[in-house]
This record gives structure tokens, C-alpha cells and sequence, in this order.
């Protein structure tokens, strides 16, 4: 089970909001942006209908995207591909802890590597201030989400998890975990996790967006 990934969980986490931080107080506007990405009902609406809202997001990007882009952007996203491709590879889901191959450096691989995919499509639109705008509300999307289940997680691993958390950080990847194998790919996961549909999805995504890039006059 990859700790804090809910790709890797038990069971579902619970829908009611994260309770405060113990010791720690959000400054007020910090507290506001997290109420938002712990409503229960936006997350709700959003699970529901993120397929849609991804379709109508690249419509309308469609004609801003710049051609000048498509290599940068292609590689910067297949890095975040390749990220959660790694760690398909090594989590083997309702089994324990995952803490080989990425997750020995960091401790939710699959959202690291999900940002760097949609990153690599912002590329496109040559927007220095969307992407600052997208990596910082990523970020909370990440952190407030990473929260919940690791509150759900705690309980059900026990000090063995918190060992882990305390040992490996949850987004920047750091010094491997002692005795964890990093250089870790096992082709059973890679199946029983849908990696090659994942990798097919992005790539079929890219080829659209390339083919119109370079065949539009």
C-alpha cells in the first residue's frame, strides 16, 4: 500500500473533513484555500466529472497551444509518465506498504508524476504565470489530499507507517530508504496495475495534440 496514495489503500477514506493539524494553525487565507479542497461536496463533483472537465479544458486549450512548445513539453510529460509508470511497477495494491522502487524516495510518487504530466501539456500555451498558477493550486490539491489519507492510513499500519513518514518526505523525492530496493520494476504490477492503459492514454492524448500542432497551417 502506498503510503498516502489512495491508489494503494485498504479502503476508502472517509469523506468527513480533515480535522486541524494538531500544534499547527493555518494563517486565515491558508485555512480558506483548505476548506475548499476538503469540501466533500466539490470533491464529489469534481470525481464525478473530471473526464468532461478534462475533455471542454483541452478544447478550449486547443487553439492557444504553441507549436514552438511540443518537444519541451512532450519530454517534461513523459518524465511524469514514466514516474507513475515506476511506480505502478512497484505497488502491490491491498498487499503493505509500498516502499520500493519510488516510493524508497518519496512517499506519493503517482501525484509527483501526475503533475509533471500535466505540466508538460500546460507547456503548450507558453504561459509562465498559468503554470505558477497551476503548480501552486496542485500543490494544495496534493497536500490537503496526501492529509486525508494519511490520516485514514495511520490507524490501519501503525507505528510501522509512521516509522515510514517520518523516514521519507511525502512529495520531494529524497535519500533512498536503508534496505529498500530503488532500482525496482516488476512486470506482474505493471499488469495488474493498468500501467500500459495509463501510458496509452497519454500517449493517444499527445499524438492528438501534436498531429494538430504540426498539420494546422
Amino acid at each position: 500500500v502506498a503510503c498516502g496514495s489512495r491508489a494503494g489503500m485498504l479502503a476508502p477514506p472517509s469523506r468527513s473533513p480533515l480535522p486541524a493539524r494538531p500544534g499547527h494553525t493555518d494563517p486565515p487565507m491558508l485555512a480558506s484555500l483548505r476548506s475548499v479542497f476538503n469540501h466533500p461536496g466539490l470533491r464529489r463533483f469534481l470525481v464525478r466529472l473530471r473526464v468532461p472537465l478534462a475533455i471542454v479544458a483541452i478544447a478550449a486549450a486547443v487553439p492557444f497551444l504553441r507549436r514552438e512548445w511540443l518537444v519541451a513539453g512532450f519530454l517534461v510529460s513523459m518524465v511524469g509518465e514514466f514516474i507513475q509508470l515506476w511506480s505502478f511497477a512497484s505497488l502491490d495494491k491491498n498487499s503493505d506498504l509500498a516502499i520500493r522502487g519510488p516510493y524508497a524516495m518519496v512517499r506519493n510518487p503517482m501525484y509527483l508524476g501526475r503533475f509533471f504530466i500535466i505540466f508538460g501539456f500546460l507547456m503548450l500555451l507558453g504561459n509562465s504565470w498559468l503554470l505558477l498558477a497551476y503548480t501552486i493550486v496542485y500543490w494544495f490539491y496534493m497536500d490537503t489530499r496526501v492529509e486525508r489519507e494519511e490520516a485514514h492510513l495511520k490507524p490501519i499500519f501503525g507505528p510501522r507507517y509512521e516509522e515510514y513518514c517520518a523516514k521519507v518526505h511525502r512529495f520531494i523525492p529524497g535519500p533512498p530508504l536503508a534496505g529498500q530496493p530503488v532500482a525496482y520494476w516488476n512486470w506482474k504490477l505493471f499488469r495488474q496495475n493498468n500501467a500500459a492503459a495509463n501510458l496509452a492514454g497519454t500517449l493517444a492524448v499527445w499524438a492528438v495534440v501534436a498531429a494538430w500542432l504540426l498539420l494546422r497551417s
